[in-house]
């Protein structure tokens, strides 16, 4: 499963480095595209542990001005 994660910034808030080193030392990791980062789960988790986690992403962009989109989906190859 992989967590994707899309970001709007404010220019009154946190800057984007900030904001990327704080992302990165959750685990997400950057990418080009639709989004701006993915958290590749190492097992299928369920929601509660999904929501546990997005609730630690909001945690860090707290007061940084950042609001931000989180979509989590089973990648079956």
């Amino acid at each position: 499963m992989k967590t994707y994660l899309l970001l709007w910034y404010s220019s009154e808030g946190t800057t984007p480095s900030e904001v990327n080193r704080s992302l990165m030392s959750l685990g997400f990791k950057t990418m080009q595209g639709a989004y701006d980062y993915v958290y590749e789960w190492s097992d299928n988790v369920d929601l509660d542990e999904i929501l546990r986690f997005s609730d630690k992403v909001h945690m860090t962009l707290k007061g940084t001005g950042v609001m931000f989109k989180t979509e989590t989906v089973n990648n079956k190859d």
